[in-house]
This record gives structure tokens, C-alpha cells and sequence, in this order.
């Protein structure tokens, strides 16, 4: 089976190598363009462009994955199916049945939940227990094709997205090289969605990413993990914006008595970290990025002077 291969971030790079370990032949990759990175704003290619280049494969980086040029280009890889692992654009119909077999895609959701960009940040944010991956076929409406192969995965106690994004790239690599078995010996089954629980998972940016310290400090817990590492959950603390990482629930009570407001520091403790009231409960930091210094655990802080009780984060 001939593979037309579609990535970009680390995420893919595992189903990438796994497509290849496995024997299917790769006649070509597709991924976005380089891109600026770093301090210096030098062009660099993506993980996945690294990877296919090392291999050895052809490589597209079109700007938008459309046109008669780039038809042209991919149907002339003669490809049986194409695969598409976080490739970063929606693709039209007439790219999508390229190939044959036609296109199928990774998602890190248990489908029809979490159709969008961010299902791992949203899966922790919103508090879900478990998480996991659906290979499915594509379709020009976001992620509501049949699905092809699913696996559930519980999520971690204290799991960040940065974690669950590791562990659900390796067991997307997992499920496709299934799935493509299957759908090579012809033996795969499809299965409609139920369109009815579908839920959604918007992309999440800088703007989404700031905490909302009236809400419960589980919610707020979920929240951050769910924002790590990136874009990062952050509050504003004397005007400057700064990241929190590695929160824990916490008793209000066991740090003050009175009733203060959301967002006040109760208590700077070395071994417990930040600990700031929410609208419900307190959460303690264990880690923080203040502004213009690296990431740190909130004992490097406290000693440094960083931030004292009675302070707020808004």
C-alpha cells in the first residue's frame, strides 16, 4: 500500500515512523511551510519535514493544500491512501479523494467527542477521565467522518496536556498502523458517528489561556494542566503577565481563616508552593514562569522574593 503522508508537530512524527517501520511505502509527505523559531526568528523545518527528510522522502510544504499545481503534484505520487496526522490545515474535497482508498485521519479523541484543534488541552481542562484516539475517514465536515479504529486511554492523575500529548501520539502511531491493516487486507469496518454527542475543542491561544480565578480551584487545576506547556496558563500579577504550571487543590482553610477575595496569594511555602484562593477551595503552584525569566519551581521564587501573601493575581 502506497501512502501519501500528512504532518507536522512532534505529534505526528511517531505515526510517521511507525507508517515506515511497518512496511507501507511512503511516496511523499506534506507538511506546512518552515517556519520562524527561536530568538533569532531563523526559518526551521517542522518535526515532521525533519523526519521525512532524513528518510529520504519527497516533501511538499505548500502554503494552503490547494490548486491545480498541487493537484497535479500529488496525484502524480500515485498514492493509495492519504494519512493525515495534525497536518495543521481542513482539506477540500478534491484533495481528499486523491488517492483511491481515499483519506483517513488520526484525531486525539474518542470520537464524536472533541471534534477541533485542541481535544488533548480540552480532554484536562474540562476534567474528562479518559482520553484517546480515532482513526477515521476524512470528510469535508471537521472530524465527523466514520471511524475506522478506536483506543481509550484513562487520563493520568495530575496529567498535563504537554504529558497526554507524548503518550497519545505514541497510541495514534498504535491505532493507524492497525487501522491500516485492516484497511489493506480489507477486513476494516466503518462506523457512523452519532452526530447527536459530538462536542468540540476549539483552538487555544493566548487570549484562552488566562485563568479565571473565580472559578473552583478544581476547575482551575484542570484548567492550567490542560493549558501546559503550551500556550500556557497565566494571570497578571502587579500589571505582568506570568505562567502558573503544576497546580494542586488545596484547603483554603489550612492557610486562613477570613474569606479572601479570588486570586490573593494565602500563602508562599517552599514546600507547598504558591497557594491562592480561587471562588472555591485554593490551589497551590509548584511551578511558575514569572515574566522575562525561565520556567522554575515556586521554592526558587518564594526564596527569590518573588511574590509575599496578600499579593493577587488578576
Amino acid at each position: 500500500m502506497k501512502i501519501l503522508f500528512w504532518g507536522t508537530p512532534d505529534f505526528a512524527v511517531p505515526s510517521l515512523r511507525a507508517v515506515s517501520d511497518e512496511g507501507f511505502d511512503i511516496v511523499g509527505v506534506v507538511t506546512q511551510p518552515d517556519r520562524p523559531k527561536g530568538r533569532g526568528r531563523r526559518l526551521a523545518p517542522s518535526p515532521v519535514k525533519q523526519v521525512a527528510l532524513e528518510a529520504g522522502y519527497p516533501v511538499l510544504t505548500p502554503d494552503r493544500p490547494r490548486g491545480d499545481e498541487f493537484l497535479a503534484q500529488i496525484q502524480a505520487l500515485e498514492a493509495d491512501v492519504s494519512v493525515v496526522v495534525a497536518y495543521g490545515h481542513i482539506l477540500r474535497r478534491e484533495i481528499l479523494d486523491v488517492p483511491p482508498m481515499g483519506s483517513i485521519n488520526v484525531h486525539a479523541s474518542v470520537l464524536p467527542q472533541l471534534r477541533g484543534a485542541a481535544p488533548i488541552n480540552w480532554a484536562i481542562a474540562r476534567g474528562h477521565d479518559t482520553a484517546g484516539v480515532t482513526v477515521m475517514r476524512m470528510v469535508e465536515a471537521m472530524d465527523a467522518g466514520p471511524m475506522l479504529h478506536v483506543i481509550e486511554e484513562p487520563i493520568l492523575a495530575d496529567e498535563t496536556a504537554s504529558e497526554l500529548t507524548l503518550r497519545l501520539s505514541e497510541l495514534g502511531a498504535e491505532a493507524l498502523v492497525e487501522g491500516l491493516t485492516l484497511l489493506a487486507s480489507g477486513t476494516l469496518e466503518e462506523v457512523e458517528q452519532d452526530h447527536d454527542l459530538a462536542t468540540f475543542a476549539p483552538k487555544v491561544d493566548r487570549a484562552t489561556a488566562r485563568v479565571d480565578w473565580s472559578r473552583s480551584a478544581q476547575e482551575i487545576a484542570w484548567f492550567i494542566r490542560g493549558m501546559d506547556a503550551v500556550p500556557g496558563a497565566w494571570t497578571e500579577l502587579n500589571g505582568s503577565p506570568m505562567k502558573l504550571y503544576r497546580p494542586t487543590v488545596v484547603s483554603a482553610g489550612d492557610f486562613v481563616s477570613a474569606s479572601p477575595g479570588p486570586g490573593t496569594v494565602l500563602a508562599t511555602d517552599e514546600a507547598v508552593g504558591v497557594v491562592v484562593a480561587t471562588g472555591e477551595g485554593a490551589v497551590a503552584l509548584t511551578e511558575v514562569q514569572p515574566p522575562g525569566r525561565r520556567r522554575m519551581s515556586s521554592g526558587d521564587w518564594i526564596h527569590g522574593r518573588g511574590v509575599e501573601p496578600g499579593q493577587r493575581f488578576e
